[in-house]
């Protein structure tokens, strides 16, 4: 959202002309201006990136071409302790530090041993007694793996080009936020020549600028203007404000990930790679597996084939299958943070999961409901994730508590008509962003598909009309997305 990555994205457009014919040209071109972004982004955390990208080749090789099994294991076995351990040791030291002393007394001193190597190394002066979390280090992890494993598993073959595989983990365009991206579905785009059509250049527009609005004009102006005012001190609004800010916050935090993710899909498309889609019109699901079907869909199926079916799936009984879903879900809340807060979340949407089989066991082969019971469905699901959303954005669990007890016990329905007045028009904004939001598919792709048949012409004159508008509501602080700090 910041001007300076449009001018990165122009330059690199215009110099990839030179290199797109060329698949080893530009894979090494690509890879070399996505070190330099993560550079930009991480700073000398970029190490780290090529620390992964090493041993994933590294190991992806050895597992492809070894011939016994036990070798085989062993290189998948370092791939996964270089890499889990890498990202437990940035993201989770410090949670695992309090937690000892809390259960033991003792004091565990934690060091950032990459800045202390960096300052013996380069002379540079890091602070080694604080840990940084690397952007997007849970996110590129977890697509180095993916490689490793199927590697292991026998979908796919080794990368031989070391540059190709290079490219591939670390991409810029959803480098730090996703989608995280299969070797099986991106490698074959790799070896292919290059192709954008005219339809294709505008829907890749089409994707960045619903990113950019969904992002900016909806995400950021709610937040600014009331979601971060009520959630920063929930007493000292009222029960209804806090209501209020609790569907804002849902509707924020779809909007800011799902508007990366569609720019993201979108600057990809220029380059001719096209990246999974990620979010599916979550708040429209009938109950929570649908929910997880179409939320952060590269995570969701990335937890069921990783974790949940190599813990045994749904394959060893029902107490096994309702051990592996709570199992994936607390580990799932994990992912998005070192806190318990996390943790609670994920295990609510674990029990919400095994309650929904539950019923849906004893209903088995019943007639699917009709208009008003799914209506009924997806009600219930939507306040049910929305509710989980204050343990996921307060600052702490006792926050959570506060905002809780506001809703139920200091509601002030006096001041109501007052509240709506005073912020009716980020209420607007808010009722607009959630119609757009449950209007019929068919709808939305009515006018996605006339904003691409339109010419060339028209279309760049849309979009200074954007981005002028955009500009005009624009914070003057920076608001970066929410999922940089996962």
């Amino acid at each position: 959202t910041q001007l300076y990555f449009w001018i990165f994205l122009l330059i690199a457009l215009l110099l990839y002309g030179i290199f797109y014919r060329k698949r080893t040209g530009r894979s090494i071109y690509l890879f070399l201006i996505s070190l330099f972004f993560y550079y930009k982004s991480g700073g000398y955390f970029f190490t780290l990136l090529i620390i992964s990208t090493l041993t994933d080749y590294f190991a992806g090789y050895r597992v492809y071409h070894s011939k016994h099994k036990s070798s085989r294991r062993f290189y998948l076995i370092l791939s996964l302790c270089v890499n889990l351990g890498l990202l437990g040791y940035f993201k989770y030291a410090y949670f695992i530090a309090d937690n000892f002393q809390a259960l033991t007394g003792h004091v565990v001193e934690v060091k950032n041993f990459l800045a202390l190597w960096t300052n013996q190394l380069t002379g540079s002066h890091f602070d080694v007694d604080r840990i940084i979390l690397p952007v997007g280090i849970s996110f590129y992890t977890f697509q180095s793996i993916s490689y490793t494993v199927d590697v292991y598993r026998g979908k796919i073959r080794a990368v031989g080009n070391f540059f190709d595989f290079a490219f591939y983990v670390s991409f810029f365009p959803q480098l730090v936020a996703g989608p995280i991206v299969r070797a099986a579905q991106f490698l074959p785009q790799v070896y292919a020549r290059y192709q954008l059509t005219i339809r294709q250049m505008g829907h890749a527009l089409f994707l960045i600028a619903n990113g950019l609005v969904k992002k900016v004009l909806i995400s950021d102006t709610i937040s600014i203007h009331f979601v971060d005012r009520v959630f920063d001190a929930p007493m000292a609004h009222t029960g209804f404000q806090n209501l209020l800010a609790l569907y804002g916050y849902a509707l924020q935090i779809y909007c800011d990930f799902s508007g990366y993710t569609d720019m993201a899909i979108g600057v990809a498309l220029l380059f001719g790679f096209r990246l999974p889609i990620n979010f599916n019109s979550p708040y429209k699901a009938v109950n929570l597996t649908d929910f997880w079907r179409r939320w952060h869909i590269s995570l969701s199926s990335w937890l069921r084939d990783y974790l949940y079916i190599s813990l045994g799936g749904n394959r060893k009984g029902r107490v096994r299958t309702g051990v592996n879903i709570m199992v994936t879900m607390l580990l799932g809340g994990l992912w998005h943070g070192a806190s318990w807060k996390f943790i609670i979340w994920g295990g609510c949407h674990g029990l919400g999961l095994l309650i929904q089989k539950s019923v849906q066991s004893v209903f088995r082969g019943k007639r699917r409901p009709r208009r008003l019971g799914r209506f009924l469905a997806i009600f219930a699901t939507f306040h049910f994730v929305t509710l989980l959303w204050l343990v996921f954005r307060a600052d702490s669990v006792r926050s959570a508590r506060i905002m809780l007890q506001q809703i139920l016990f200091d509601f002030n329905f006096k001041l109501i008509p007052d509240i709506v007045f005073a912020y009716r028009y980020v209420l607007v904004l808010v009722g607009i962003g959630y119609l757009v939001h449950w209007l019929p598919s068919r709808l939305k792709e009515w006018y996605r598909g006339r904003f691409i048949r339109l010419p060339l012409l028209v279309k760049a004159l849309l979009f200074i009309v954007l981005f002028f508008i955009l500009y005009q509501v624009k914070s003057t602080e920076f608001q970066p997305f929410i999922y940089f700090r996962f």
